[in-house]
């Protein structure tokens, strides 16, 4: 259906430039917006392949490992019913390791793997667990420290300064995942007090 949609627009589109006389300014629009989508992309490739080696690497060194240690408190607070030991802990710290350093793309696929090991504690494969409701809030609000793919993206459309975003967006997501834990928490709470 949304394809009919954009053709519809695209045939008014070239009907209005050709009835117009403005249709080599329109070829010369979709010419340059399909450079422009080019060039964005493969910076963008650029960007989420440094941040998925450099978590590749973090993980081959045992970062994360050491990294879940230290999360340990907040991951068993947040995640109770999931083993410190048990491979969906480590695929949820690598999630919101990658978040938290911006690498939204990057996130996505660790975030599925988190997602397929929680699915393997649910005892109810056709509901979804606690767990999986507050990853789900968790990568939904997205704690960031270093938004890296908006930096990036700024600095290739030519900001003058493409990190002035980095205090804003701590501060946003601070209060959307404050936000998102204790809606997260009031209902787990609701739900278990059910009958």
């Amino acid at each position: 259906m949304i394809n009919l949609v954009w053709l519809f627009f695209i045939v008014i589109g070239m009907s209005v430039a050709g009835a117009t006389g403005k249709i080599s300014t329109v070829t010369s629009a979709i010419f340059d917006g399909a450079h422009q989508a080019v060039t964005l992309t493969i910076g963008l490739v650029g960007i989420l392949a440094f941040w998925m080696g450099i978590l590749r690497i973090a993980q081959e060194a045992g970062l994360i490992t050491i990294f879940s240690r230290f999360l340990r408190p907040l991951i068993r607070f947040l995640f109770p019913s999931v083993p410190p030991d048990h491979p969906a802990a480590g695929a949820i710290v690598m999630n919101l390791s990658a978040n938290f350093l911006g690498m939204g793309n990057a996130a996505t696929p660790i975030g599925l793997e988190a997602m397929r090991q929680l699915q393997k504690l649910n005892p109810d494969p056709t509901t979804a667990s606690p767990a999986m409701c507050t990853l789900l809030a968790l990568n939904t609000s997205g704690l960031m420290l270093l938004p890296t793919t908006a930096i990036g993206l700024r600095a290739q459309m030519g900001s003058l300064h493409p990190s002035a975003i980095v205090l804003p967006t701590l501060v946003a997501t601070a209060i959307g995942t404050g936000v998102a834990i204790l809606a997260d928490r009031i209902f787990r709470h609701r739900s278990s007090s059910k009958p």
